[in-house]
């Protein structure tokens, strides 16, 4: 069974804020690639508004990265825990 039923409107977290700043890159550089207004790319940072699968994949394109790698269901670790957490076991 989905767990997406009518009515009820599940989070959609990203980390489109995190990746403009690694790439250096304004709010209106990345509105103008995905061609969307620069006030869009500030809702969908704030969680405001959810992009279409379409907007999301330009997103992701301009980036470079999988879907994934961007937007998910549940709140992402900071990348610094990510990127250098050591395997369990490992000292």
């Amino acid at each position: 069974m989905s767990p997406v039923r009518r009515g009820e409107t599940l989070p959609i977290f990203n980390r489109i804020a995190v990746l403009r700043a690694e790439h250096r890159m304004s709010r209106a550089a990345l509105a103008e690639a995905v061609n969307v207004n620069t006030q869009t790319v500030g809702a969908l940072e704030r969680g405001d508004h959810y992009p279409s699968l379409d907007l999301a994949m330009r997103i992701c394109d301009v980036f470079g990265l999988p879907v994934e790698a961007v937007f998910s269901r549940t709140e992402f670790s900071p990348l610094s825990a990510e990127v250098y957490s050591r395997p369990k076991g490992q000292s």
